[in-house]
């Protein structure tokens, strides 16, 4: 009897105390106001997008994107606009050229005389044959669905905006006091959401030319086909005849997909919960080989000769909180083991050339090291007045994209690399 007696006034004192916080709480979510960015989406039609291909002067550069090099030109490009061109001829003094527009463009390759490039659902081919004049050659449809805007409940309003799709978002900021009424009243995407909308979801005779990506790509050329990467697949585009890709197959991976790497012979794909590689030796029978695993976060992936590096970022959509450097022994594809782990601050993209290892730290500046020991990488320069994203390094000279430019390095000196160039740009990453 006293233990039921001692269980009922236990309950009792237990709602009495749950009435009392939730008064509290009521109370104080009475009096609270929030400030929220409402988006408004903006409408445009499939035929006038498609329309829209456009060479062009050169344009003011805003918010850059990834970077491919080939020949004497950087293609740079704008987030969701198009590709600008730059000679880089003398890479102290590059010059902006020239501008695509392409609506909805994120990634790029190029073949020889031909870019690839996206346009939001669309795959283009482009002849660059002058590159003052490009001229589209043709366009497979449909192809990058996972391109059409569709962030958690914004999809296109199919009933009033039929054969139309979103292209963009206007913004505006508002402050909204809550109900007191506990889940009651609008949906609006604050701060901590809005980051998917300003994403992406952003490397003769008998042998062709093929341009160098960066670490960030979603594009890659290798033996007569394109490959590419959307949130959970990987594409396969036969480009024998360049001028007019036809898709071969579509192999599903894993979901997170986010870099692809192509290397003697396999392709290296970067994604939110780890490395997978694919034997590319029969192109429309893409096989997996090996995987390895890590927590999820950002993850792009580079390599040369037995050895993958991989940097993991996280704090991001990506999810995970870790920020490091991973480096693998890949001899054997089918089983990456792991060598060793480095501390990092916010690594994005990096690069490899030869021992020479290139690591984007965001605001952290932009680290030069020595990697020709792999289990003792060391930095042997860090800069710390350039908010760096992606590099390539060409032999000599190394592209960087930051928030306030794309710069240029000569890196013949690993401890002292000398500034070459940067194009201005006003964006905000």
């Amino acid at each position: 009897m006293r233990s039921v007696f001692y269980k009922l006034l236990m309950a009792a004192c237990l709602v009495a105390a749950m009435l009392t916080i939730a008064g509290c709480q009521k109370d104080d979510y009475c009096n609270t106001t929030y400030r929220y960015t409402i988006y408004t989406p903006v409408y445009e039609s499939l035929k006038n997008v498609r329309a829209s291909f456009k060479s062009e002067g050169p344009q003011p550069i805003e918010t850059a994107g990834k970077i491919y090099l080939y020949g004497k030109y950087i293609f740079l490009n704008e987030l969701n606009k198009g590709i600008h061109i730059i000679d880089n001829s003398n890479p102290s003094a590059p010059s902006n050229v020239a501008f695509i527009n392409i609506p909805g463009n994120v990634d790029m390759a190029v073949n020889g005389n031909i870019l690839y490039a996206d346009s939001y659902m669309d795959l283009l081919a482009v002849d660059i044959s002058n590159p003052l004049a490009a001229k589209e050659n043709s366009r497979v449809q449909n192809v990058f669905p996972q391109r059409v805007y569709n962030y958690y409940a914004i999809r296109a309003d199919s009933t009033h905006h039929q054969d139309s799709m979103i292209v963009d978002f206007t913004t505006r900021d508002t402050v909204v006091k809550s109900p007191c009424t506990v889940g009651s009243g609008p949906i609006f995407l604050n701060d901590a959401m809005s980051f998917a909308l300003n994403a992406s979801s952003a490397e003769k005779s008998s042998v062709v030319a093929l341009g160098k990506g960066g670490s960030t790509a979603r594009f890659a050329l290798m033996n007569n086909y394109l490959y590419t990467v959307g949130a959970w697949s990987l594409q396969v585009f036969g480009i024998q005849n360049a001028a007019a890709p036809v898709k071969q197959v579509e192999v599903p991976v894993a979901g997170g997909l986010e870099t692809i790497f192509p290397f003697n012979g396999s392709l290296l794909i970067g994604s939110t919960g780890g490395m997978y590689i694919y034997d590319a030796s029969e192109p429309t029978n893409l096989k997996r080989k090996g995987a390895f695993g890590h927590i999820n976060s950002c993850d792009p992936v580079v390599a040369e000769n037995t050895t993958a590096y991989v940097t993991l970022r996280g704090g991001t959509p990506c999810g995970g909180y870790t920020n490091q450097l991973d480096v693998l022994d890949i001899k054997d594809m089918t089983n990456p083991t792991l060598i060793k782990t480095y501390p990092m601050t916010s690594p994005y993209g990096l690069g490899i050339d030869g021992k020479r290892l290139f690591i984007c730290e965001g605001t952290n500046g932009l680290r030069f090291m020595d990697a020709s020991d792999p289990k003792n990488i060391t930095t042997l320069k860090q800069l710390k007045n350039i908010e760096a994203y992606d590099v390539i390094p060409t032999g000599k000279v190394l592209l960087v994209t930051a928030k306030d430019g794309l710069y240029q390095y000569d890196y013949s000196s690993m401890v002292m690399p000398k500034f070459l160039s940067r194009i201005n740009m006003n964006t905000r990453h």
